[in-house]
C-alpha cells in the first residue's frame, strides 16, 4: 500500500508578490526549489499562517536568489504581500520506506534566503 508523506517543505517564507491576473500557481525562487527538492510544475500544498488558508497549486520557478514568492491567479485571493507561508510537497511511498524517510526542511531568513 502506498501512503502520502511530506517529502519536503519550505518553512515560513514571506509572500513578496500577488498577481491576480496570472493563470494560476505559485512562483518560487529556484534556489529554494532546489534545496527543497521541488521541481517546476510539481503539485504543492500552501498553508497561510496569517489567515489559515490552505490550497494546492503547482510551482513555477522564479529568478534564482530573488527571494520571490508570488501567489498567482486565484491563489492571489488567499494571501497578501507580507503573509507567511509553509509550502509542502508530498510523495507516495510504501509504508516501510515512509517509516525511515526524513523530509527536507528549508528554513529562510526575513528576505526568503535559505539559512544554512
Amino acid at each position: 500500500m502506498l501512503i502520502a508523506v511530506c517529502k519536503s517543505k519550505i518553512h515560513r517564507v514571506k509572500v513578496t508578490e500577488a498577481d491576480l491576473n496570472y493563470e494560476g500557481s505559485i512562483t518560487i525562487d529556484q534556489v529554494l526549489l532546489k534545496k527543497a527538492d521541488i521541481i517546476p510544475y510539481e503539485l504543492v500544498q500552501v498553508v497561510n499562517i496569517n489567515n489559515g488558508a490552505r490550497f494546492e497549486t503547482y510551482v513555477i520557478p522564479g529568478k534564482s536568489n530573488s527571494g520571490i514568492i508570488c501567489l498567482n491567479g486565484p491563489a492571489a485571493r488567499l494571501g497578501e504581500v507580507g503573509d507567511i507561508l509553509i509550502i509542502i510537497s508530498y510523495s507516495w511511498m510504501e509504508k516501510k520506506e515512509a517509516e525511515k524517510f526524513k523530509p527536507r526542511v528549508v528554513y529562510v531568513d526575513k528576505n526568503n534566503k535559505s539559512q544554512k
